[in-house]
């Protein structure tokens, strides 16, 4: 998998197609690659690496109106100029692909046992797949009988060589969008590929295929019905792929917290209160009738389903499950009647994610779904029963900061409408009410300690390993923590709930273990301040996040970081900016690459 382009004009395309595959280059990806017809042949260009090193070898007097490309994120194979996309069949027939054909070495075995495939790659197998059905088809009827035989997932785009006006696209559960222009027709994975072009998106549902020339858009079903799919204008904008001045664009995002929180938060507490019209009309089937929760989300955002979980049964008293999807999908549910599913997707195309809910709605006991999520024409927003969206804008750098914040705020505001029916007195929601909307200012101020972080993480980046300690709702942002350093800066880091330092983490605790602890002032604070005196006891060096009336000095072992996050429920969403800032440090001292991590994606459309 990873960034697909594609483009059919009555000009030349190679532009596009380079400049698009730039912008894609926040996902993620190893190597890039481009395939053109010209002089009714196949003209294709690969290389290992990044974009500008494809874009050096394609030469400027290179022209076409037709062409597909592709950033490649391996999954089958390593990173190599041969694994590399385009992917081509007796250089008549050219895919792009992203997913996985779970079946292709069954496919092998029955049309090509004969064929030398020249990578290692799933994808070409299906390339010549295709070929072998259009040497008796149309390349539209050779698409659709080839993908019968496939099992897995696919986003593809297809150049035919014999059909050089037209590209064939097709999708399951693998997203691909249509861009409609004028003279122009535009083929990408994701709209931040084609927004220097049009505005105009169809957002192909999953088993469609289509033919996109330059003057012609033809959609047709799973069954290759003809039908219509929406055009819907996209509100991304030229600059959510500029950095503004920030050196990253992870930076940047971090910095756009606060109004970020400000947008998700933005006409949906009136008067204190939040209404249940924010889930839209559909929410009417479950809100009366739902008793259990149970949340689906993967990484960062699993965290935010952890945090969450504290949240419902705290708050609401309502009971919650928290769960992997991609662990959720492969074992046998007891599911108790009335259970409200919630997924969460920063992208809304989380593959294991997406699965996992289609599997929740074939199941009993299951009364409604709600998607989390931050693009409103994503599968998992499409298909949920109803959708909050986050509000954060266009997130660019892999490692997620701001669509984490914000997924929080748009769960607490979703634990007040859903609570109303339990726990959640008018006293209770307009107590939280009130603290969402001071959060964007506490969020500013929590950004004043970066300079402070920036010292600290001079004597953090020589470090291999950390531990990451937090107790009770503040554990699920110790682990995003952990995780946000291993994710940027590559050092080795694990997060423990602080009470169990005593069961086994304290055996590798000693001068060279950094410890970072997140310290509310709460209930738990005395058992927290105990577990940091086990710490201390071994020798370890703590760096301590804390509230500023927790009681905490810095000393010898010890370096204390105060935070204004009052004792209420929405602190946890506050200790995660510094967590932020130091794993952004650390990556900028050690010299990695910030904004696309090594072997990571922005958007995980495979399983």
């Amino acid at each position: 998998m990873c960034g697909i382009v594609a483009a059919a004009s009555q000009n030349n395309v190679v532009n596009i197609l380079a400049d698009g595959l730039k912008h894609l280059e926040y996902r993620g990806y190893d190597s890039a690659g481009i395939a053109v017809i010209e002089n009714e042949n196949i003209h294709s260009y690969k290389k290992e690496g990044h974009v500008s090193e494809l874009t050096s070898i394609l030469g400027k007097d290179l022209a076409s109106n037709i062409g597909i490309a592709h950033t490649r994120w391996a999954t089958h194979g390593k990173p190599s100029e041969a694994n590399a996309h385009p992917h081509i069949s007796e250089n008549s027939i050219a895919i792009v692909h992203n997913g996985i054909i779970e079946n292709y070495i069954e496919i092998k075995e029955k049309f090509f046992k004969n064929i030398k495939l020249e990578s290692e790659t799933d994808s070409e197998v299906l390339a010549h797949l295709i070929n072998f059905y259009a040497k008796d088809n149309n390349i539209l009827d050779a698409v659709h009988s080839a993908l019968k035989e496939v099992k897995g997932s696919y986003a593809i785009a297809v150049l035919d060589k014999n059909n050089s006006s037209e590209i064939i696209v097709a999708r399951h559960g693998s997203p691909l969008i249509i861009g409609v222009g004028e003279d122009s027709n535009f083929i990408a994975s994701d709209a931040h590929a084609l927004i220097e072009h049009t505005n105009q998106f169809i957002y192909l549902d999953d088993g469609d295929m289509a033919s996109v020339s330059s003057s012609e858009i033809n959609i047709f079903d799973k069954d290759k019905n003809s039908v219509n799919r929406e055009i819907k204008k996209s509100n991304i904008s030229l600059g959510s792929n500029s950095k503004n001045g920030f050196e990253h664009f992870m930076l940047k995002e971090i910095f756009e917290q606060p109004e970020a929180v400000k947008a998700t938060i933005q006409d949906r507490i009136i008067n204190n209160s939040v209404p249940k019209e924010i889930l839209g009309p559909s929410a009417e089937k479950y809100l009366d009738g739902f008793k259990v929760v149970q949340i689906i989300a993967c990484g960062t955002s699993y965290h935010a389903a952890l945090l969450a979980k504290h949240w419902f049964e705290k708050l609401a008293g309502i009971p919650c499950q928290a769960e992997i999807a991609s662990e959720f999908r492969y074992r046998k549910h007891a599911v108790q009647p009335g259970t409200l599913s919630i997924c969460i997707s920063q992208s809304g195309e989380t593959a294991d994610t997406l699965s996992a809910l289609r599997q929740i709605k074939e199941e009993k006991n299951y009364i409604g779904t709600i998607a989390i999520c931050n693009v409103p024409e994503s599968s998992i927003a499409r298909e949920c029963d109803s959708t909050l969206i986050t509000h954060a804008g266009p997130e660019i750098g892999v490692a997620s900061t701001k669509a984490f914040t914000t997924q929080l705020v748009a769960l607490m505001l979703l634990i007040i409408v859903l609570g109303k029916n339990f726990e959640i007195s008018e006293e209770i929601e307009k107590s939280l009410c009130e603290q969402l909307q001071t959060l964007p200012e506490k969020i500013k101020s929590t950004l004043d300690l970066d300079q402070e972080i920036a010292e600290l993480s001079k004597i953090f980046s020589n470090k291999e390993h950390a531990l990451f300690l937090g107790r009770g709702s503040h554990f699920p942002i110790a682990r995003e923590g952990a995780l946000k350093l291993k994710e940027i800066s590559y050092i080795h880091a694990e997060a423990y709930a602080a009470g169990e330092l005593k069961h086994g983490p304290l055996a590798i605790v000693d001068e060279n273990m950094p410890v970072v602890a997140v310290a509310p002032n709460n209930v738990v604070l005395e058992k927290l301040k105990s577990n940091l005196e086990e710490v201390k006891a071994r020798g370890g060096k703590l760096y301590i996040f804390a509230d500023k009336k927790a009681g905490f000095k810095s000393d010898e072992i010890s370096q204390v970081f105060e935070i204004d996050a009052p004792l209420n429920p929405v602190a946890p969403i506050l200790f995660t900016i510094p967590l932020q800032l130091l794993a952004y440090h650390c990556a900028i001292i050690k010299g990695t690459n910030v904004d696309m991590p090594r072997n990571l994606a922005k958007s995980v459309t495979v399983e």
